[in-house]
């Protein structure tokens, strides 16, 4: 029997145009009426994933900041930040890099220093709360989640290659477009299921997930029944081998609607 569903979010729950599809709350609170919890599981910050789901958000989980945070309802259950001299190092490291771009994650703002564009459309078209401020002096104040990094070329031509070299205690991985995270080695979305899945007694085959790229790969594999969005980066649909239709079929919420009602996808 499914008693959890756990969903990222941008490319995966949301359509192109990062917008919930149609009907996704009468989703949420058909599931919630049948016994099965649903996970909002996203690079995003707690407090923007808590607007975005603002009709049922006391009935599910957020699962924050690519696993750094976990909350049910208006509780955080769990919270795993990076140690403040990891993250001065990673500003160390991004600062000797061109047209890259740091914003500095903390569980109620997001922390910003350098005003580029696009960079900075972005920062305040996905992160809520935000600010400017000096990163370092925010580094050894705030409790940093996570490290969300803008590559004005792409990640994967240049901070994919050095930075994984200059930080070999912290994790880093591609989130989609331009971005990049980096968190604290053992901090992800996988470790934060596994949090879940004890605190709240499920059992692997009881959980499904979905997810479009490499930041999603521990937690699908972590859960008994995983699927990938046909438009998902094509390494991940080849190590996770199930699909569902894309986001911009509306793949997920079809999906949910199924297990709703008693059937997999």
């Amino acid at each position: 029997m499914i008693r959890l569903i756990a969903t990222d979010l941008d490319g995966t729950l949301l359509d192109p145009a990062g917008n919930l599809p149609g009907g996704t709350f009468r989703t949420i609170e058909k599931l919630h009426e049948k016994g099965l919890l649903f996970c909002a599981a996203s690079g995003r910050q707690l407090v923007a994933l808590r607007q975005m789901f603002a009709p049922v958000a006391d009935k599910m989980l957020f699962l924050a900041e690519n696993g750094a945070i976990v909350a049910y309802g208006q509780k955080v259950l769990y919270c795993h930040a990076i140690r403040p001299d990891d993250t001065l190092r990673a500003l160390d490291a991004m600062e000797a890099l061109s047209g890259v771009h740091a914003l500095l994650c903390a569980p109620k703002c997001a922390y910003y220093a350098d005003e580029a564009q696009p960079f900075l459309y972005f920062v305040k078209a996905s992160y809520v709360s935000n600010q400017k401020a000096d990163l370092r002096k925010i580094a050894q104040s705030e409790r940093i989640c996570k490290i969300a990094v803008y590559d004005d070329g792409g990640p994967e031509k240049k901070t994919m290659t050095v930075l994984p070299h200059a930080l070999p205690d912290m994790r880093v991985t591609l989130s989609g477009g331009n971005w990049l995270d980096i968190s604290g080695k053992n901090t992800h979305k996988g470790r934060a299921m596994r949090f879940i899945q004890k605190a709240f007694r499920f059992a692997r085959e009881e959980c499904v997930a979905f997810g479009d790229h490499m930041n999603d790969y521990e937690m699908l594999i972590e859960c008994g029944h995983p699927y990938v969005p046909e438009n998902a980066y094509a390494p991940l649909k080849k190590l996770i081998g199930k699909t569902i239709p894309s986001n911009a079929e509306g793949g997920v919420v079809t999906a949910m609607e199924q297990l709703a009602e008693g059937r997999l996808p």
